[in-house]
């Protein structure tokens, strides 16, 4: 991005500096040299750290890893609120007997897993009906396909359980084989 002291200058819009005012195409038609006289300078955009793990790209900011349930601030407990319809004039939302529960990682990306490993074998489920309902025998080519699905989700869900921090549980999504 280009810089002019604090200021960013978009590309595709006028800026003025000092009593000269340049038109919307000039950081695009001027050379270097002519940026750098008014002391205009390229600054490239900073790096962010994968918002799935950091909160707004931060790598100094993690997610948490566990499950909090979460408390007010006089340290009781909250539930999930659901709404009351028992006096239809004035429904109202109520506490449920379901703790409140801020999902962490280590639930988020078990959750992933799971969908993945669902979604691979939902590819395959006919051949288990057809067995189920016709004995007709699955591939062992799809048997195999099917075992391996459910042994990297198994791997994944016991290393994910394992990991002690957010550089670790990024290891291990990045580990992810499920044979395709």
């Amino acid at each position: 991005m280009y810089k002019l002291g604090n200021l960013t200058l978009r590309i595709g819009r006028s800026f003025t500096v000092g009593d000269v005012m340049y038109p919307s195409n000039w950081l695009q038609k001027s050379t270097e040299a002519e940026r750098t006289a008014i002391g205009i300078t390229w600054v490239d955009d900073p790096v962010l750290a994968d918002d799935r793990f950091y909160w707004n790209g931060d790598i100094n900011n993690p997610k948490a890893l566990e499950d909090k349930e979460e408390v007010d601030e006089d340290g009781n407990p909250l539930y999930v609120k659901v709404l009351d319809n028992t006096d239809p004039d004035n429904p109202v939302m109520v506490d449920s007997n379901e703790r409140l529960v801020t999902k962490g990682l280590k639930s988020t990306m078990i959750a992933q897993v799971k969908d993945t490993a669902g979604k691979l074998l939902a590819q395959t489920d006919w051949y288990v009906t057809r067995k189920v309902e016709r004995n007709v025998d699955i591939p062992a080519d799809v048997v195999a396909k099917r075992v391996a699905v459910v042994a990297e989700s198994e791997r994944l869900e016991t290393a994910i359980k394992a990991v002690t921090s957010v550089e670790a549980l990024i290891e291990v999504m990045q580990s992810q084989n499920w044979g395709k």
